[in-house]
């Protein structure tokens, strides 16, 4: 902006510079040319008195009553005087005094009547330098004239982009939910009215987010209880002789521990910045939360399986987002789905990305409302062959665009479902998720970890 406004404002100086500066010069041209008629005009006439009374009875002009000292004294510097009178036989004769001209020259004329004529001359050169000089003060003010616009339209420049500069950055600290930005007046009428504005959004903004972070303390702190409850009759459980009981109340221990380990997760995320992105092995996430989901689709005749290419490792800055929305298309082949539901994850090497697709094969997702089963609340109600979505299937995209993926339906009868997130390969590192191999002989692959956003389909 800095740039379009100098360049405008010195746009606009040079224009005015060009439309005051070319009539001002050729005014000064003929103003030096003028005054250096006038002045030989002038000359000639205090020449021409001087004659005049020096005329004789006859008319004329005696040749000896001309005084070449006192005509000298009234030429001009390096001018030449030329005296056309006739003589007593009516012939013309002239008399030349000053120094003869070579080059073009600038003359005067009078008549005196019968006693002749007389002619002033001077160099043309010496108007020409005048002129020249008239032009080139014409042309220095002109140019000193933008310099010192131009001057004058940075600072101008500098004091309107400068606040909307620093306005813009303390707008996007607000953005970065960083409310602790000071809000200063700077002197403009309109940007005092925005800065005013964001100050009064960045103070209610901070009001909510606290309001926020206490509501999820007290709602953490109201679960933790009841898991603290929940786990604790649990382990009373595992104590019972019969081994089934058992097995089902250690399996219920797991679960409990997984919620409020990310129950953890959620209420850290709520108080701190985003966490540093790291590397979860997809089989491992993915085969505990088959077997969380295998006895539910037992119990309706259903078949859950689960194949995976290679062994890929997502890149998160929370375990339990990927797995959450793995989740949810899960449970809802489990809900609105039939027949089996298959979990298939295929490596993308090209672009350092990894493919998760869960389908099953129900009726599918209705035309009309493909397009809207993504969005917050949406739901279609339970009219045959319309599917359901709620707030699961929006969450569970929410989670995955957070750590740079994609959640789309690619196939809508029968119903399939595709992530893709960024990810690393086996192939390239050890089995330590943090450590990568040395490439090979001739491998120029980069060996940087990228958080590439996955562009829209």
């Amino acid at each position: 902006m800095r740039r379009r406004l100098l360049t405008t404002m010195i746009a606009v100086l040079i224009a005015v510079g060009c439309l005051l500066g070319i009539p001002l010069s050729v005014v000064a041209w003929w103003w030096v040319a003028d005054n250096a008629h006038q002045d030989l005009d002038n000359r000639l006439k205090v020449i021409a008195d001087q004659l005049i009374r020096q005329e004789g009875a006859d008319g004329r002009i005696p040749t000896d009553a001309v005084n070449r000292q006192s005509f000298e004294l009234l030429m001009p510097p390096n001018g030449r005087l030329t005296i056309t009178y006739p003589d007593l036989e009516g012939t013309n004769q002239q008399m030349v005094l000053g120094a003869d001209i070579a080059g073009a020259r600038l003359s005067e004329s009078i008549g005196l009547g019968d006693a002749g004529t007389l002619t002033l001359s001077i160099p043309r050169d010496e108007v020409r330098d005048d002129q020249l000089t008239a032009a080139g003060v014409v042309l220095l003010v002109v140019v000193a004239s933008v310099i010192g616009g131009s001057v004058v339209a940075a600072v101008t420049a500098g004091r309107i982009v400068d606040p909307l500069t620093d306005l813009a950055d303390r707008a996007a600290t607000l953005g970065r939910a960083d409310f602790r930005t000071k809000w200063k007046m700077y002197g403009i009428a309109e940007l005092d009215r925005v800065s005013r504005a964001l100050a009064d959004a960045n103070t209610a903004q901070a009001l909510r987010l606290e309001r926020e972070r206490e509501i999820a303390g007290d709602a953490s702190h109201q679960l933790r209880s009841r898991l603290t409850a929940i786990q604790l009759r649990l382990e009373e459980l595992t104590l019972h002789d019969d081994p089934a009981v058992v097995s089902e109340a250690e399996a219920a221990l797991d679960q409990v521990e997984r919620l409020a380990t990310e129950l953890d997760e959620l209420v850290e995320a709520s108080r701190a910045d985003e966490p540093e992105p790291h590397f979860v092995d997809i089989g491992d996430m993915l085969t505990t939360l088959v077997d969380d989901f295998r006895h539910a689709f037992a119990a309706q005749g259903r078949d859950l399986t689960f194949t995976i290419d290679g062994a890929p490792q997502a890149l998160t800055s929370q375990s339990g987002r990927l797995r959450e929305a793995v989740s949810v298309l899960v449970d809802n082949a489990l809900q609105h789905g039939r027949g089996t539901c298959r979990i298939e994850v295929s490596t993308l090497q090209a672009g350092d990305l990894a493919r998760i697709t869960v389908a099953d094969e129900g009726a599918g997702v209705a035309d009309e409302i493909s397009a809207h089963i993504f969005r917050r609340g949406f739901s279609a109600g339970a009219r045959p062959g319309a599917g359901r979505s709620g707030v699961g299937l929006s969450l569970a995209r929410a989670l995955i665009e957070a750590d740079g993926g994609r959640l789309e339906l690619t196939v809508r009868r029968p119903p399939t479902f595709a992530i893709v997130v960024p990810a690393r390969y086996a192939s390239g590192y050890g089995e330590d998720p943090e450590e990568h191999e040395d490439p090979g002989p001739g491998d120029d692959s980069d060996s940087d970890v990228r958080r590439d956003r996955v562009p829209h389909r």
